[in-house]
């Protein structure tokens, strides 16, 4: 019947049946429109289109054309105050910079745990995913405390053998240091996945024909890993350029811009200039999307790359030797300089009656005032009630979007349903900060009242941290067959009922894992939420920009290990119940 269809649409067949069986099709297709599959899905496609779409088309609207006609007076002027070259080679030079450091780390430190027989491995495993949980911000200003040039803990304790002033954060180099020791777990993360599902064989036989660790890891692990270290350097290139924290509390201090730092710095005037705020972001979005048209042009070649094929293998951890336990104590010395000392800076400053170089005396006069403060305070439970209602209505709403649209991806034959990737993918060349200038631009003009409500803030979340939740599931739905939906579909049951019955059990371990993810970068979020909240909408992070700008250091840092204790509870109980859930409640 379907051949003779397709031959009847196509015109194969004519005759006075011809336009019966036209209209029959018509009338079919129609019926299958008003099923609940095709309405959800729909309703799902123009929810990612509108979330990656409408700001983007606001944007560059409103800042290259006034009343109707195209005009370049909004990049005139902002290039005029500050030049374009100066703020493009700080952006490089930081982002570059910044970079190298956390793939350099991330790199060496994943080759060291899944390669080798480094002592303690489970240990160094966990301990580099530890600055996961912690905010940017806090981090920053962790290092602030730590490398402050006149009040700096480490510049104090090292005045007498390098004389004052030895580091100083408030510079490129501190910007560069601090952002990539920031961003140096996600980098292990993503390397440890490439070396675990990498054939060690040449590595191997490499050892045993007398190569060195340096020429093995130089000559043979480099060039086979180099596919996982281009996407490592594209996600944290981007991740780099489009940060705020770090160059805002860093850089604007040393007239050291860069375009999230130039951006804010306009906003901040009275009143503010969108125009050359949207002249900025849109420069920034190109420099952005340069950057990712580049990887992709050498995601293509990755083939030359594969080492797994259909041949088993079970990697051996190459000795270390004489090294092992130097290279040990080296690694540790890092765990110590990168995440022990600034979160013991932040708990030491919480128990202080205000901000000084530690010593004997200070901590035995600790207390937990701050912390009785910041429970007791009003707009603080306000925000920590705001950070957590946006953390896990993003969440959700991204990982049921994203399980929706990876299922259209993924399963279905719909036409078109490559561009629902794409869509959902868009909003990762937009860097929080120039979202939030597009949904001003957007929301001060579309007659929809979300400006200055929580729901301003839900939808930059949402658009924002999209693309991670459809890798995610994406990922979950390729390794799952379809042979149970067909089976299910045969006898008799609907769609919905085959989708949350068998779909998501079976997705919901890469479900929760986007979720936990999706939840921890959303209580985290400044760049889009300075700009879009207001008051009585404060979440955890303004708060603690508020308090840092207002120099309440000892209360911010209180809050700020507040904040860090929460979302590891709370990422850890949705791990947990992530193991419950699913494929093993069967078995259970």
């Amino acid at each position: 019947m379907s051949d003779l269809l397709e031959r009847t649409e196509t015109g194969e067949i004519e005759g006075p049946a011809t336009s019966e069986a036209r209209r029959n099709l018509w009338k079919a297709r129609g019926r299958a429109m008003l099923r609940p599959q095709f309405l959800i899905l729909a309703t799902v496609v123009l929810v990612i289109a509108y979330l990656a779409l409408v700001p983007l088309g606001y944007l560059v609207w409103g800042t290259a054309f006034r009343d109707g006609v195209l005009s370049w007076d909004n990049f005139r002027l902002a290039y005029t105050t500050r030049g374009l070259g100066e703020l493009s080679y700080n952006t490089l030079v930081y982002a570059f910079g910044a970079t190298g450091l956390s793939v350099s780390i991330g790199v060496v430190l994943a080759f060291f745990t899944e390669r080798t027989d480094i002592p303690l491995r489970r240990m160094v495993f966990i301990g580099s995913l530890v600055p996961l949980i912690i905010p940017g911000l806090l981090y920053t200003i962790a290092w602030i405390f730590l490398a402050s040039p006149r009040t700096g803990i480490l510049n104090a304790w090292l005045e007498p053998l390098f004389g004052p002033q030895f580091f100083n954060v408030f510079s490129m180099t501190g910007l560069i240091v601090v952002q990539g020791l920031d961003n140096a777990p996600l980098a292990f993360l993503l390397m440890v996945a490439a070396f675990r599902s990498m054939d060690p064989s040449l590595e191997e036989s490499a050892v045993v024909s007398g190569g060195s660790l340096i020429d093995v890891f130089r000559r043979i692990t480099i060039p086979m890993t180099k596919p996982a270290i281009l996407a490592a350097i594209m996600i944290l290139g981007v991740r780099n350029i489009e940060s705020f924290e770090t160059p805002a509390l860093l850089g604007i201090p040393a007239n050291l811009l860069v375009f999230t730092s130039r951006i804010w710095q306009v906003l901040q005037r009275f009143p503010p200039d969108y125009g050359q705020a949207g002249a900025y972001s849109v420069s920034l979005l190109l420099i952005v999307s340069f950057g990712i048209w580049t990887y992709s042009r050498y995601q293509s070649r990755s083939k030359q790359f594969q080492t797994v094929t259909g041949k088993g293998f079970r990697p051996r951890a190459i000795p270390l030797g004489t090294w092992r336990r130097p290279i040990g104590v080296i690694v540790m010395v890092y765990f110590f300089i990168a995440i022990v000392l600034p979160v013991l800076v932040l708990i030491y400053t919480s128990t202080q009656t205000f901000y000084a170089v530690p010593t004997l005396e200070r901590i035995g006069n600790a207390t937990l005032d701050n912390y009785a403060f910041i429970f007791e305070n009003r707009q603080t439970a306000r925000a920590l009630r705001n950070s957590i209602f946006l953390g896990l209505t993003a969440a959700t709403g991204v990982m049921f979007l994203s399980a929706l649209g990876s299922w259209m991806v993924v399963r279905s034959r719909l036409p078109g349903r490559w561009l629902v990737d794409n869509l959902a993918f868009l909003p990762l060349v937009i860097p929080g900060l120039v979202l939030g200038v597009a949904l001003i631009f957007v929301y001060l003009r579309f007659p929809l009242p979300v400006y200055g409500t929580m729901w301003i803030l839900f939808i930059a979340y949402l658009t924002r941290f999209l693309p991670y939740g459809m890798r995610y599931s994406s990922a979950s739905m390729y390794q799952i067959g379809g042979e149970l939906e067909e089976s299910a579909q045969v006898s008799g049951a609907t769609w919905w009922k085959v989708f949350y019955r068998i779909n998501v059990p079976l997705l919901m371990p890469g479900l929760i894992a986007g979720w936990s993810y999706v939840f921890m970068v959303s209580v985290r979020e400044l760049g889009s939420s300075i700009l879009l909240y207001s008051p009585g909408t404060e979440v955890l992070s303004i708060m603690i920009w508020e308090q840092y700008e207002n120099g309440n250091f000892v209360q911010l840092s209180a809050l700020g290990v507040v904040m860090i204790a929460l979302m590891t509870v709370i990422v850890f109980v949705a791990q947990r119940l992530g193991a419950k859930v699913g494929v093993q409640a069967s078995g259970s």
